[in-house]
């Protein structure tokens, strides 16, 4: 992308607006001989040519802090076209600035073109259609960053540029270039959620009713079960319905985090990229995503967040379980995950038991072996899964809910001995003996008592069965492949084709079938009754848990779903700029990517709830995994990232177009899921955050980043052991990720007040490690605006030699005049900072913005 770049020669400052802006001699700015940069970018959809004219408009702002432009006091404007500019030497013009009536001239802007994109050294003159291989990656690598561009749209948009110069050690000039957008995500996400909520609630709801009949007490219970999840249900329609209805936003303003209709949106999500281009030196660029803490800012934090009222709720929930069965909640996880894996295995086996018959009845004998091992697989799967005393003790505490402990009926499964006589004589089966798929074999072998009471040995004998059935399959199959052979070495060379020909391929499927047909009998019969029991294990907790556990899931609803959009946003963000990384694609999908979450909450009053909020919001996000898939086509619709699963673990797909699929690494091509390791680390800054320190209890605080630092160590010696560390970035700054991990746990332990090198160490060692950067407050307006901004000042310093004279100079040209300012003015439409000078007496020195951008405003 090509880049204007004016600056003035007068005391002019200029903003990235086409609007500059005179600096009065009063102005705290004020040098002798200023340089100020804006930068005016011509977005694909308006295309600059030649004829393309650009007219520059300066303003006298003797008071910089007047929002509107219209109270400044013009000085003068300047036109030229693109052409002249590309024209010139050096591609440099030097305008004057001419009065309104064009007579007096008021000063000189100079305009230069600056090349920001990727392309600089790819010529495309020289790409045709008959050229080697190496040329044809060139090429592959130029659509693939050209398209880079093109696939941020689908997701990014409404971008806010800011351009700087800035002087390094060496007296040298580095070009810094800060870009803002807004995401997409910010409402598709927590729209799929909703619709994937309603289909799970309803789904719920129906297994419910298919428990069938239920004494009057578990009846009663489980009507007024089925009464939350339609309360629940009918909530999130009518909020579907009016998000539905907002067209064209992708964030939601801080002035907006209560809303009840907007509850599921991240607040203030935005993407912010700087790119840095110094001289005799590659490009680089330091990515970010900021977002308000996730948190149900609506519901309030009268009576705390997420991680005290669940602590709080189970303690409560055991002593109210008089009326229900209490299961803990690593009973209600495994009832939730047998569940989800009966609803995929049931229907794989039975597809994979059809596919087995096909191969025979087209006498294929790599295809019946390739089958068979399938389907041994996923009924071994599926049998070890069932191999859970959980299920056994609650198919028996649902037989005892039942009216009069009904009896069981005849069933598929109760006539697998019959499948036994079958096996018992095929010569060399070996029944129950430990067949193919290595089947663990069950204690039991009776067939299914018709006439007595339900024991806790029937469970074994149902599931049993179903390994019965595959060991029969399994021997059958062994069978007609030996027949076939020694017929085949019986019959001499030149009669062979004679054979086959005269064959009858259908022998094979008549055979075969009624073993298969038990065995997908019986697999339906395990799986209703396991689906059956694992409700009644949901049914109990959900009872034991009313009203609050319904109030605690849309809680924990709200907030995961802010956490989501962030993380897809910033996960979609990072894969667009490691496509052409290697070393970064082979971590992705042999490890995975830390996703590290900054915080500047403090410990005190509701940002204690907003903290306990986004802690269980952030842990959640270890439920998620990604998939890259291959897009339909090219077209912009085919390429939104979508959203399947359940509460227990949801599924991010993002689609890529067909090129650039096809330049990934086989183990992401074949659908690999791809995990995200997500880290919070969290210190407060503010005059709360004092008091607290003082006179409170920032437990919370220090619990959290003690968790945290080991997981994030974890990770590390994960990657480390998987994947080479010269896959990883380079620094400037060489210090070794070891080194820093034992400098971030010795300040994770030790008591220092608004200790922020955690979060300057934590952050260095995410950008080490290829990961995703995060940083919110309560709303990502202010005191994240004061992060990034001193995270970006200092990775010019470490990685790009600012000089130390340009440090502050730069710091606060960043928080006056850069992206961050026009995030508040996004959001509260005022260009001040959320602070007061009593406030910013408490926040750590370089966390204060500069004079004359703060003050008391509504945020």
């Amino acid at each position: 992308m090509d880049k204007i770049l004016a600056s003035s020669q007068k005391n002019h400052f200029l903003n990235s607006n086409p609007v500059f802006r005179y600096v009065h001699p009063s102005h705290p700015l004020r040098s002798t001989n200023p340089l100020f940069l804006t930068g005016v970018a011509f977005p694909s959809e308006y295309p600059a040519s030649p004829e393309t004219l650009v007219k520059l408009t300066v303003y006298d702002a003797k008071d910089k802090n007047q929002e509107s432009v219209s109270k400044h006091s013009f000085l003068g404007s300047a036109t030229f076209s693109v052409g002249d500019l590309l024209r010139a030497k050096d591609e440099q013009l030097t305008l004057s600035l001419r009065s309104s009536d064009g007579v007096c001239a008021a000063g000189t802007v100079v305009v230069s073109r600056l090349k920001m994109g990727e392309m600089e050294e790819v010529d495309v003159d020289h790409i045709t259609t008959d050229i080697p291989s190496q040329k044809v990656n060139q090429m592959v690598v130029f659509y693939i960053s050209l398209l880079s561009s093109c696939l941020s749209l689908t997701v990014f948009r409404n971008p806010v540029c800011k351009v700087y110069r800035f002087q390094t050690v060496d007296s040298k000039w580095m070009f810094v270039r800060e870009q803002m957008e807004e995401c997409t995500l910010s409402f598709s996400i927590p729209k799929q959620l909703l619709s994937l909520y309603i289909q799970e609630d309803m789904s719920r709801v129906q297994d419910l009713r298919e428990l069938g009949d239920l004494s009057p007490h578990w009846d009663n219970l489980r009507k007024e079960v089925m009464t939350r999840y339609g309360g629940i249900i009918s909530s999130y329609q009518e909020t579907l319905a009016e998000l539905d209805k907002i067209t064209g936003h992708s964030f939601k303003p801080s002035c907006c985090k209560a809303q009840k209709s907007l509850e599921f949106i991240p607040i203030n999500l935005h993407t912010q990229r700087m790119r840095v281009t110094c001289p005799k030196k590659t490009d680089a660029f330091y990515d970010i995503v900021t977002v308000g803490a996730p948190a149900a800012h609506f519901q309030g934090f009268k009576c705390g967040g997420l991680q005290r009222l669940l602590s709080r709720y189970e303690a409560e929930k055991k002593s109210t379980a008089y009326q229900c069965i209490y299961y803990s909640p690593e009973h209600t996880a495994k009832a939730q995950e047998v569940l989800s894996t009966m609803s995929l295995l049931q229907p794989l086996i039975t597809s994979l038991a059809d596919q087995l018959l096909q191969a025979a009845h087209e006498h294929s004998s790599p295809g019946l072996r390739d089958a068979l091992k399938n389907l041994s697989d996923k009924t071994e799967q599926f049998v070890h899964t069932l191999k859970d005393e959980l299920v056994k003790s609650a198919l028996l505490a649902l037989h005892a809910a039942q009216p009069g402990f009904g009896l069981p009926g005849h069933s598929p499964a109760a006539s697998v001995t019959e499948s036994t006589v079958v096996c018992n004589n095929v010569e060399g089966s070996q029944t129950m003996t430990g067949g193919e798929g290595g089947l663990l074999q069950p204690k039991h072998q009776d067939s299914i008592p018709h006439h007595k009471e339900y024991d806790e040995e029937e469970w074994d004998r149902v599931w049993a069965n179903v390994a019965k059935c595959l060991n029969c399959v399994i021997a059958m199959v062994d069978k007609l492949q030996e027949e076939d052979s020694s017929k085949q070495e019986s019959v001499p060379e030149q009669q062979l084709a004679d054979v086959i020909t005269s064959h009858n391929p259908g022998d094979w499927r008549e055979q075969l079938c009624p073993l298969v047909t038990r065995l997908k009998e019986c697999v339906m019969e395990v799986a209703e009754k396991a689906k059956r029991a694992m409700t009644f294990v949901l049914l109990q907790e959900a009872a034991c848990s009313i009203p609050q556990g319904f109030l605690l899931q849309q809680r924990r609803d709200v907030v995961f779903s802010q956490a989501l959009a962030a993380l897809a946003c910033g996960f979609v963000m990072r894969l667009y700029a490691g496509m052409q990384d290697k070393g970064f694609l082979r971590q992705l999908h042999l490890v995975g990517l830390v996703a590290q979450f900054e915080s500047l909450l403090s410990t005190y009053s509701e940002e204690i709830g907003m903290l306990e909020d986004m802690e269980v919001g952030i842990s959640d996000l270890q439920r998620v995994a990604f998939k890259i898939t291959e897009a339909k086509t090219d077209e912009l619709g085919d390429l939104q990232p979508l959203v399947c699963g359940r509460r227990d673990h949801f599924t991010v797909e993002v689609p890529l177009p067909q090129l650039v699929f096809q330049t990934l690494p086989e183990e992401i091509k074949e659908g690999k899921p791809l995990r995200v390791f997500p880290v919070l680390f969290n210190v407060g800054i503010n005059e709360q955050q004092t008091i607290a320190e003082r006179f409170g209890d920032i437990s919370l605080q220090e619990r959290i980043n003690q968790k945290n630092f080991e997981t994030l160590e974890a990770y590390y010696k994960s990657l480390s052991e998987k994947v080479p560390l010269e896959c990883l970035p380079c620094f400037q700054t060489q210090t070794d990720i070891k080194e820093l991990l034992e400098t971030l746990g010795q300040n994770v332990v030790t008591k220092k007040r608004k200790n922020v090198e955690i979060l300057w160490i934590a952050g260095t060692i995410c950008r080490r490690l290829n990961g995703i950067r995060f940083t919110s407050c309560k709303s990502a307006k202010d005191r994240t605006s004061m992060s990034v901004t001193l995270e970006q000042c200092a990775l010019l310093r470490d990685e790009h030699q600012l000089s130390k004279d340009f440090f502050v100079r730069a710091l606060d040209c960043m928080r006056r005049e850069g992206c961050r300012i026009e995030n508040v003015q996004k959001n509260i439409k005022c260009r001040k900072y959320a602070f007061n000078m009593l406030q910013l007496m408490a926040f750590p020195k370089c966390y204060r913005p500069p004079e004359g951008t703060y003050g008391k405003v509504d945020s």
